[in-house]
């Protein structure tokens, strides 16, 4: 059974089958227009109806071309599609479709994170993370210069990266080494962007993190705990040092303190028994007999003192 067995050329809707009567939509939309801007009899558009919706799209296509530009931005202009010009922050007026305008934050620090296998001076490799903050200082040719400024940072980062780290040596890169390495890092990956022509500016670069591959962890921790222990057992041989070389100067120091009193004590009795033996000799002269007597007695006198005497 047809669909349009009894009804014609309409469908089982009542509509007429086949297209659409362009003519009739056109009819439509002037006899809509007409009554929109006033005119009579429905034939189309009169001068100042025209006019009128000139000057309404001219409003309109003004308005859209104002934009603002932030304290922390610049708006780079291209006019069809070659570049015109970088404004500043402040309100501006641009005409649409002829320009197109692009806002870039100049402030903002950016984060970018890379992490990469590298291999060392000494033939060893690390795995290392390296972050990089850095800003938009030319907005021009962070646009226009190179197709994905953000990649070309990132592959700047690792020839960077391992150009420094195939200069270190492993345990500098593992240990001590890391403010050095961020350091030439930066310095490198500047030149690289400069001669990119990315318009980026390098603020900090910092090792996050680096450590040997974990196949070889275990062996390297044991490496580390043999260096910790070397370090430890230096500090205490340092420290039994500095305290022993004090108390050893302490007991010289007395030793020469005694030793000059010792000193002192001895010219001292020398000294008077040298006056008492002076005294002697001129008593002697004077009368040796009798002196020679009073010297005999005083012997035999301390020599009985000093004796058990037996009844």
């Amino acid at each position: 059974m047809s669909w349009n067995g009894n009804n014609g050329n309409k469908d089982p809707w009542g509509r007429k089958d086949g297209p659409p009567d362009i003519d009739e939509a056109i009819k439509k939309i002037k006899e809509r227009f007409s009554f929109l801007f006033g005119s009579s009899g429905g034939g189309g558009f009169t001068s100042k109806s025209f006019f009128f919706l000139f000057t309404i799209l001219l409003a309109l296509w003004f308005v859209i071309g104002i934009y603002q530009v932030e304290q922390a931005e610049r708006s780079v202009v291209l006019r069809l599609g070659k570049y015109l010009e970088t404004k500043g922050p402040g309100l501006h007026w641009n005409p649409p479709i002829i320009d197109s305008v692009t806002k870039v934050d100049v402030v903002r620090v950016r984060p970018h994170r890379h992490d990469a296998l590298m291999l060392t001076k000494d033939e060893n490799i690390v795995d290392v993370t390296v972050s990089v903050q850095y800003q938009i200082t030319n907005p021009e040719n962070y646009l226009l210069e190179i197709r994905g400024a953000d990649n070309s940072l990132a592959q700047a980062t690792e020839s960077a990266l391992r150009h420094v780290i195939g200069s270190t040596i492993m345990d500098d890169a593992l240990t001590t080494g890391r403010e050095l390495i961020a350091q030439q890092v930066k310095e490198r990956l500047q030149i690289y962007l400069d001669k990119y022509i990315t318009g980026l500016q390098v603020v900090i670069v910092n090792i996050e993190d680096s450590s040997p591959p974990d196949q070889v962890q275990e062996a390297f921790d044991d490496v580390i705990k043999a260096r910790e222990d070397e370090v430890r057992v230096r500090n205490e041989a340092e420290t039994y040092a500095n305290g022993l070389v004090p108390e050893a100067r302490g007991q010289a120091q007395r030793m020469i303190q005694q030793a000059q009193a010792y000193r002192e004590q001895v010219i001292a009795e020398a000294e008077g028994d040298a006056t008492r033996f002076s005294l002697l000799l001129a008593e002697y002269e004077k009368a040796p007999e009798v002196t020679r007597n009073r010297l005999y007695l005083d012997a035999v006198q301390n020599v009985m003192s000093n004796s058990t005497k037996v009844m």
